[in-house]
């Protein structure tokens, strides 16, 4: 895009921002509840969405998440040198990298830590958060949140299940909860305080489970695995090119 159009405030190709510290997303201008968190070295750029006094509307690069960005944070922003690269990795190289996923839920567990809404930086994580989170420790990309994570891998059935697949929960509309298989009917997850265990912890997927397991159980819709790391589109975004 170009001055041609008249709209001269967005370009095509805008400027990154690499975050040099941890940094809160929230879901609305005002900033009072926590959508997604940007770890050191993720990369933004700013949307076409109007600005507030106190924040500016944000999309995380590597998996094309939005969110309001304070502008106070705004210190902690770096031009990013060169942009969001995507590595593609494979089915077989997911494989052999499970082993080190499920380590990193079991390490995250074995912190202290309690259930976070839209945590994705340890020690306190959400379900999806603690999800994007081990696999991105051996570089695989998935999904923000379970609604979005649940489509994006490939289903299977409950007898071929294998350590490293996902397991998700909710009612039939959409997905509102996720975990990570095990073996023998266990999973690993972040459940909150009102019906889980506020943090990471193991249930099973049986129907002589305690009131946690059993809660979820009723929930459960199905399984997925993760057979490639995810890539945003970014044809339908368009973004400011401006500093803040």
């Amino acid at each position: 895009m170009d001055d041609t159009d008249g709209d001269s405030m967005f370009m095509s190709k805008p400027s990154e921002y690499c975050c040099t510290a941890n940094l809160n997303l929230y879901d609305s201008p005002q900033c009072d509840r926590l959508a997604t968190q940007a770890a050191i070295g993720r990369h933004l750029t700013l949307l076409s969405t109007p600005e507030t006094a106190t924040a500016v509307r944000v999309r995380l690069c590597e998996e094309g998440y939005e969110g309001w960005l304070l502008k106070c944070d705004r210190p902690y922003l770096d031009r990013a040198s060169t942009p969001y690269d995507f590595v593609p990795v494979s089915e077989a190289e997911i494989r052999d990298r499970i082993p080190k996923v499920i380590e990193f839920t079991r390490h995250a567990m074995s912190r202290p830590n309690c259930y976070l809404w839209g945590g994705t930086i340890g020690p306190n994580y959400d379900c999806s958060g603690l999800m994007q989170a081990a696999f991105l420790s051996v570089g695989i990309w998935l999904p923000r949140d379970a609604y979005q994570q649940e489509p994006f891998l490939k289903p299977i059935d409950r007898a071929a299940l294998q350590p490293g697949d996902l397991v998700f929960f909710g009612p039939p509309e959409k997905a509102t909860h996720v975990g990570l298989y095990l073996g023998n009917n266990r999973y690993i997850h972040s459940s909150c305080a009102e019906t889980g265990r506020n943090g990471i912890g193991i249930d099973e997927l049986a129907e002589n489970g305690d009131r946690v397991s059993e809660f979820y159980l009723r929930q459960l819709r199905g399984f997925r695995r993760v057979v490639e790391s995810y890539c945003p589109s970014n044809s339908e975004f368009r973004v400011q090119n401006s500093e803040f």
